[in-house]
């Protein structure tokens, strides 16, 4: 392939930008009468708003054109059609097979994968239906109230965050708690005030190895045999989300109670598979397969809008002629809805360990910038935090507002001003206040410099009708395949992450030389031989 930067596209953007670079979101809405009805676009029940983004029709024309000459229709295709196009590990990449209806066909190596999927997901429902219903009862008798998902990454990230989302459709009579850090603070503080006898923790490691999932599973396990004594109350409180079926019988869960799924679904990518199971129990197996049906929308959509009209497209390459033209560094993700405190976090892995990568599918190191930082909280909190930044800061930082036209707690007049600051807000960072108006206002000429907003800062407006399971899924599919987009135009494998596996390693050494008893042979540098030493000597002092 071509490098990327010497592609046609990609000069007529450089050149464009030079043009462009400069005007600013008032005049193109002053040319424009109907820019802000024209520069929109929907698709699996979620309304895009771009036309605060500084961009022309020539903009968009060349960025699609980009998108052609990178090839990102045949490598979505190749995705759905199964091949195998994480090829540092030689995988396919099927989550969209994870939320595909009963009775299609999604082959991997001359397999039909979806029946697999859905025997998993019929499990999964006759067990949460179980749990829900009482009829499952721990070691003493007791149904379980108390669920404890301990996993880490996309294991833990996934899960709560969705719960957290759809908390207003859960069953409020089970307690749900999520562990994923190795610090035993964690699990000592989700543990605390739980009764064993009516606690099941889910365990979810594919291999069923994670160190500091593991870590958390062996003292969760402790703590349950302290209260029940009889390593046989194992099997009634703990289940598995693995593929590791001697690990997971040698832990004492029957593997009966484990649920699996394949090598072609990343940690990021699977919260709709069994590493969903956590929040299957909490909203019932009807929401969560509503969920899924979200996320097959977006995927349709995705597959089959055109170019123009297509969300995923569209806010990808919008992110790239920002990253790689104006040197914008960041996101900020922005939901408008207390339901989606976490979306921001779960959005940093799902990008940032896709795209945070710096060769191209061929192993050359890139002379672009790839992946960027993401960030961000709910509003209105965020306004009364960094919004002065992305207002008056020296950095320019794209900004994603997710809304929603019905509240799911309707408390006037809450949802209306809700909604007033996103627009406002928005309104704001695009048009900004000139010298002359703050002037014209009376404000002293020494001060009014202060109250200038220079405006022209980009934004999406994101809006859905209302946050339901279906919602949640159409709104999580559209940010996979904005990341998939991105990838595929810088021409890096999204969907590997070996950044993560050398400080692993060297973990996993440290950890043994600060637990001997003797003193270890450190040979490490002066700086990480200093630190370990001091720890012990420290720690036991």
């Amino acid at each position: 392939m071509t490098n990327l930067t010497n592609l046609p596209a990609w000069k007529a953007l450089q050149a464009h930008h030079d043009a462009v670079k400069d005007v600013h979101l008032r005049d193109l809405f002053a040319g424009d009468a109907t820019r802000g009805e024209r520069l929109t676009a929907e698709g699996a029940g979620l309304y895009l708003d771009y036309s605060k983004h500084r961009v022309t029709d020539e903009t968009l024309n060349l960025l699609l054109q980009l998108a052609q000459e990178t090839g990102v229709a045949a490598k979505r295709d190749a995705m759905f059609g199964g091949e195998k196009i994480n090829i540092t590990e030689d995988r396919a990449v099927l989550h969209v097979a994870l939320r595909a209806p009963r009775g299609a066909t999604i082959m991997v190596d001359g397999k039909n994968v979806v029946p697999e999927v859905h025997e998993v997901l019929d499990r999964m429902a006759k067990f949460a239906e179980q749990v829900r219903g009482g009829q499952w009862l721990g070691y003493t008798g007791k149904p379980i109230r108390n669920i404890v998902n301990i996993g880490i990454g996309g294991s833990d990230l996934g899960p709560v965050m969705a719960y957290e989302a759809l908390k207003h459709y859960s069953d409020r009579a089970l307690t749900l708690r999520f562990v994923s850090n190795v610090d035993g603070t964690d699990i000592a503080e989700k543990t605390r005030d739980l009764d064993p006898e009516g606690t099941l923790f889910i365990i979810s490691s594919k291999t069923f190895t994670t160190q500091e999932t593991m870590t958390n599973a062996h003292s969760a396990r402790t703590w349950l045999l302290n209260t029940l004594q009889d390593d046989a109350a194992v099997a009634r409180h703990f289940v598995a989300v693995s593929t590791n079926a001697a690990e997971v019988q040698k832990f004492g869960i029957d593997t009966a109670n484990m649920f699996g799924f394949w090598d072609w679904v990343g940690g990021r990518y699977s919260i709709d598979s069994a590493i969903g199971l956590s929040l299957m129990l909490a909203v019932g197996p009807d929401n969560f397969r509503e969920m899924l049906a979200g996320f097959h929308d977006m995927d349709e959509h995705f597959r089959t809008a055109p170019p123009e009209q297509n969300l995923p497209l569209l806010m990808g390459l919008l992110g790239i002629w920002y990253n790689n033209f104006f040197g914008a560094c960041s996101v900020a993700v922005l939901p408008y809805d207390q339901y989606l405190a976490y979306f921001s976090a779960y959005l940093q892995q799902l990008d940032m360990e896709s795209n945070g990568k710096h060769v191209t599918l061929s192993g050359e190191t890139v002379d672009y910038q790839t992946g960027p930082i993401i960030w961000g909280q709910p509003g209105t909190n965020g306004q009364h935090a960094f919004y002065q930044l992305i207002h008056q800061g020296t950095k320019l930082i794209p900004c994603d507002f997710i809304g929603f036209c019905q509240t799911l707690n309707p408390l006037p007049p809450h949802h209306d001003l809700l909604m007033a600051n996103v627009f406002a807000q928005t309104e704001a960072l695009a048009f900004g206040k000139t010298l002359e108006q703050v002037l014209a206002e009376g404000v002293d000429p020494a001060l009014a410099p202060h109250r200038v907003f220079d405006g022209n800062r980009p934004t999406s407006t994101i809006l859905a009708d209302r946050l339901t399971p279906r919602t949640l899924g159409s709104l999580i599919a559209l940010y996979e395949h904005k990341v998939f987009v991105q990838g595929a135009v810088w021409n890096i494998n999204s969907f590997d992450q070996w950044g993560v596996e050398l400080g692993k390693v060297l973990a996993k050494k440290i950890a043994g030389e600060l637990e001997s008893k003797g003193e270890p042979e450190l040979k490490h540098d002066s700086s990480t031989n200093t630190l370990i030493r001091r720890y012990r000597e420290r720690r036991d002092a």
